[in-house]
């Protein structure tokens, strides 16, 4: 079993705010269709603050009203982030898959961090944020309505 780490590298408030302000879609991989989960709160939130959404997960059809994709690769889509909400020991795999797509940014939520495939994604060009909510930098960075 793989263990969380503490990111060794993040990038700062105002790059996490250039990452947020440039991208318009984001693939939240893993989301869940019930409501009270995080990943479809902040799905739901993200998609009213002006993103588009591309939900992925082999479970579903569609979330949010969005087409959902069994995995990265059959996402027909420019995607900008990669918002990771999977356990830990899926990280590197789904490192490799956004780095293969040509994303812009792999960003793994709160609690969730992985230093080895974070390397991998920088060494591939690729931004990464670790052990954040994209709801709660959205928010703290840019205000709700900011990306209007």
């Amino acid at each position: 079993m793989i263990e969380c780490e503490l990111p060794r590298e993040n990038p700062n408030d105002p790059e996490i705010a250039e990452i947020l302000k440039n991208a318009q879609t984001i693939a939240v991989v893993g989301i869940s269709h019930k409501e009270h989960r995080d990943s479809h709160k902040v799905a739901k939130y993200l998609k009213e603050q002006g993103y588009t959404i591309i939900p992925v997960n082999p479970k579903y059809k569609e979330v949010l009203g969005e087409p959902c994709y069994p995995d990265l690769a059959s996402v027909p889509h420019k995607i900008d982030i990669v918002d990771i909400f999977r356990n830990i020991e899926a990280i590197p795999g789904i490192v490799d898959e956004a780095i293969r797509v040509g994303a812009g940014c792999v960003w793994m939520q709160l609690g969730l961090a992985h230093n080895e495939s974070a390397e991998k994604a920088r060494a591939a060009g690729l931004k990464v944020v670790m052990s954040k909510c994209t709801k709660v930098e959205h928010h703290r960075l840019l205000g709700a309505g900011a990306k209007e």
